[in-house]
């Protein structure tokens, strides 16, 4: 009996759980803004648009920060903040951050301009969403719908960043549970690898695959094309910089499918994005967005939507800063997401 009142609370919090996660959900709407800022929307498409025309790095900037906000404490932009008395060390000087994620002037840019047409109204988590949306669009990737009303989050971690963000050099059961750890499966872990089709990496992440592979000297990972693995050395010699920069894919600046015909012939760039196809899943997602490009938009948008849901601060559980880069004055900066 006292096994069978066990379970049944078990099963009652289960389900009051799901309740709840599915009600969070539910005040997300695309019309979110319909009333309170109608022209919010197409504020940050007409400035993602000059933008990215301006400079089409900016494109892979603004996808990235969307990636790397969600997965550190969800979709809250945290990554946007910068540190302060309080917050010492923040997401964006994480080690896998730092030096790498940009885009930050061209977020305080469409801020600005929302907060001119309807001041503290629009949150830079959607913002965030919205713009990585409209980036992928403007290089000639798919659309998908954002459903709105994140609320910004007051603390920002490195320590957390360090924790969860993808690992560039990590496997396919490295990656599989990283992904698992928001709520997102193996198929949304390899299409949304599909986003290394935009915007480039840093020699020193591939340097251990080129002159020191599983830690012998000299030895190049065999997985690597040959001419691929030659191309690369030039371009990131041992004794150069490792902050140059290369690009993802041999479309730079176009987001389509060709990383997958990259991956698949064995010219990904990292070891995150060669261990797609050492697995039945991720080679045969990888062979079916190598063939389909109109597929593999379709399945990145869905899985662009369930990305941008990760852990939702919706209410009271956040506020709408009125600079992306600093929780708002009245709030203190220790204030916790469910007070």
């Amino acid at each position: 009996m006292a096994s069978a009142k066990l379970s049944l609370a078990t099963c009652t919090l289960g389900l009051l759980v799901f309740a709840l996660a599915c009600s969070a959900r539910l005040q997300l709407s695309e019309d979110y803004y319909s009333t309170s800022c109608p022209n919010g929307t197409s504020i940050i498409r007409e400035f993602v648009k000059k933008q990215v025309a301006n400079d089409s790095g900016i494109a892979a900037g603004l996808l990235r920060l969307h990636f790397h906000d969600c997965f550190v404490m969800g979709c809250d932009a945290s990554v946007l903040l910068d540190p302060t008395s309080s917050l010492l060390v923040v997401e964006k000087d994480a080690p896998p951050n730092a030096n790498s994620l940009r885009a930050f002037e061209q977020v305080d840019e469409i801020k600005a301009a929302l907060e001119e047409e309807c001041p503290g109204i629009f949150s830079c988590a959607d913002l965030l969403a919205v713009a990585a949306r409209d980036a992928v669009e403007e290089t000639g990737g798919p659309t998908w719908p954002v459903p709105l009303g994140r609320r910004d989050g007051y603390i920002s971690s490195s320590e957390e960043a360090q924790k969860k963000l993808p690992p560039s050099d990590g496997n396919f059961v490295d990656l599989t549970r990283n992904f698992a750890n928001v709520g997102l499966d193996p198929v949304d872990m390899v299409i949304l690898s599909g986003a290394h089709t935009l915007g480039r990496g840093r020699c020193v992440k591939v340097w251990d695959r080129l002159y020191n592979y599983t830690g012998v000297p000299d030895l190049t990972d065999p997985s690597l094309d040959s001419a691929f693995a030659a191309d690369l050395k030039v371009k990131c010699p041992k004794d150069q910089s490792g902050a140059t920069h290369i690009m993802m894919d041999t479309t730079d600046g176009v987001f389509d499918n060709v990383y997958y015909q990259d991956v698949a012939g064995s010219k990904g760039l990292f070891t995150s994005d060669a261990t797609l196809i050492t697995n039945p899943v991720g080679l045969n997602l990888v062979t079916t967005a190598t063939a389909n490009q109109t597929a593999f938009f379709e399945k990145f948008g869905e899985a662009m939507v369930r990305m941008g849901q990760i852990d939702l601060k919706l209410g009271t559980q956040g506020e709408v800063r009125t600079q992306c880069r600093v929780t708002n004055p009245s709030r203190h900066p220790f204030r916790t997401f469910s007070s």
